[in-house]
């Protein structure tokens, strides 16, 4: 620019009298013109100077009128809506990972040789199917030691229940005591020592000889009349019994034995005298002799281990029942130990069930129907406790695992369609189920929700993301406003509520009272409580009994002169 300038500045000849003479070639003349030059740089600077000192105070005016000026003069516009009535949709949008629906994993429960792998990565196997062999001598002495050792345990249980249940003498079947032994609690009783004698006399058997003669007149399961000459009467009877035996008579008849059975009409006893004939083609035949009754059954009650007598009761004809009990004995084998061993027995089955597991999955079998999608074993390798062995999925049906905002959850029910993008790709899926249980998230909650997807042309594959979207409610002909309209507020309660600030100067009935600690109410409006429904990006559905047309308040927009506002 100084270059410029001294182009421009008049050019004015030196007087000849302030001309040095020439004098070794040099000029002793004062340079004036650079002089100059250095002025003129002094003053642009000075300017430049000035316009940006111009510039930040102009643009700091326009500052302070923004920031202060204009809010100090209010020049912020209310903005307003009004309540119409119109139809909504509530659509609800997201995204998640695909699983199948059906997998599972087989994990190794213990180490060993891997012989052989039937299957590899992508094929399609059947539950059923075999997996692969891996041979492991430590899992098989495991089962092995299991099963002893429960062997064991049952043993000494059985023992200790055997000697806690021969510690009472009770009775084998319903009958009577005969012969009691004199005994009383706290007497020592030894091992086999009688204690009576059971009778069952609910029967009475009656043995007579019959000669051959009728060997083929007489049958198990004939009729025969009874008679017992000291009561005088004649009691129906049944051939119970037939022995082949020869017993010779003085006379030298051959005799066969006839046993009888009748039922005792309880003026029988043994060792009365009785007869009993039959009829054989019309004839009556007799026995040889008479013979004595006898008790359908007897045996003697015996101790069967020795003790002290810690309970008793017996008693001469005494009736009792099938199982009663009639002497305890003092146990030696606790009931605390019987329980602890019990408790052992059970611990030992557990321990053979997690064995046994160990021991199937080195042969394991395809649990699912389903692909095959991974396999971490190696044919010969020594494969390692723990180790997934391989993973199968049915791929057929697979999954979205995802979650639901709780303002759309009461809309949300199972079956309802849903719309699916993989790409640019669109299926169809159907919600499986929604949980009744909420998950927190920054204050929201939100309830899982598992969309399920026909995989049949196997167009998902596990891990991939899709986007979905489904209608969540509509509503025809209701009244709507904008969602900017609806503010949340607390009231001087400090209950939380949603309300929207009808225009008025004077409290209307429906008004509520705010906190106003916690929000500034516009002035010329009155806030009302209202209940709202669903939303979709603009609006928002009210519930509450409000007019149409109502004028509501929505926000301010500042607009002081610069070209933009903030709108709240």
């Amino acid at each position: 620019m100084a270059e410029v300038l001294d182009q421009e500045a008049p050019q004015t000849e030196t007087p000849a009298a302030q001309q040095a003479p020439a004098a070794s070639g040099f000029s002793e003349a004062a340079p004036a013109p650079r002089k100059k030059k250095k002025n003129r740089k002094r003053i642009i600077r000075r300017i430049i100077t000035l316009l940006i000192l111009a510039a930040l105070l102009v643009g700091g005016y326009f500052l302070w009128k923004r920031l202060g000026a204009d809010k100090d003069e209010g020049t912020g516009e209310v903005l307003t809506e009004m309540v119409s009535r119109g139809s909504i949709t509530s659509v609800v949008e997201g995204s998640g990972a695909a699983v199948a629906k059906n997998s599972a994993s087989v994990t190794l429960l213990s180490g060993g040789q891997v012989l052989d792998v039937y299957v590899k990565e992508g094929d399609y196997v059947h539950k059923g199917d075999p997996l692969y062999t891996i041979e492991s001598s430590d899992a098989e002495a495991r089962v092995n030691d299991a099963l002893k050792s429960i062997s064991n345990y049952e043993k000494e249980l059985s023992k200790l229940r055997e000697e806690a249940n021969d510690l009472n003498v009770r009775a084998e079947y319903t009958g009577k005591l005969l012969n009691v032994s004199d005994i009383k609690v706290g007497d020592a009783i030894s091992k086999n020592q009688e204690i009576a004698t059971l009778v069952d006399d609910t029967k009475m058997l009656l043995s007579l000889y019959f000669s051959y003669i009728y060997e083929n007149d007489i049958f198990v399961g004939q009729e025969a009349t009874v008679s017992v000459p000291i009561t005088m009467a004649q009691l129906p009877g049944t051939v119970h019994e037939i022995h082949k035996v020869r017993r010779v008579s003085p006379e030298g008849s051959n005799l066969f034995e006839v046993v009888f059975v009748l039922d005792n009409p309880g003026s029988l006893t043994a060792d009365m005298e009785a007869t009993a004939t039959v009829l054989a083609e019309g004839e009556t035949v007799y026995p040889y002799e008479a013979g004595k009754l006898k008790y359908f059954r007897e045996n003697k009650l015996k101790a069967k281990v020795n003790g002290d007598v810690s309970w008793v009761s017996l008693y001469n004809y005494g009736p009792v029942s099938a199982g009663q009990s009639v002497l305890t004995l003092t146990a030696d084998s606790s009931e605390t130990e019987i329980a602890s061993l019990e408790n052992q027995l059970r611990s030992a089955r557990r321990t053979l069930e997690d064995a046994q597991k160990n021991l199937d999955s080195l042969n394991a079998f395809a649990p699912i129907d389903g692909t095959v999608l991974s396999i971490g074993i190696t044919q010969g390798e020594e494969a390692k406790t723990g180790t997934v062995a391989v993973n199968i999925a049915d791929t057929t049906t697979m999954i979205v695992n995802t979650n639901v905002d709780e303002m759309y959850v009461s809309f949300v029910k199972a079956g309802m369609p849903v719309d699916l993008k993989l790409g640019e790709r669109d299926m169809i899926g159907l919600i499986d189920s929604v949980s009744l249980s909420a998950k927190s998230e920054n204050g929201v909650a939100r309830f899982p929700m598992v969309i399920s997807v026909d995989n049949s042309e196997e167009l998902l594959m596990s891990g991939a993301y899709v986007n979905y979207s489904f209608t969540a409610s509509q509503s025809e002909d209701c009244l709507l406003v904008p969602i900017q309209c609806v503010k949340s507020a607390q009231t001087a309660a400090g209950d939380n509520c949603k309300v929207l600030f009808v225009q008025s100067d004077v409290p209307l009935e429906s008004s509520v009272e705010l906190d106003l600690a916690m929000m500034t109410i516009p002035e010329g409006f009155q806030p009302v409580y209202v209940e709202v429904g669903i939303s979709d990006n603009r609006n928002t559905e009210i519930l509450s009994d409000i007019e149409e047309g109502t004028v509501v308040y929505a926000g301010v927009v500042d607009n002081g002169g610069g070209g933009f506002g903030m709108y709240f």
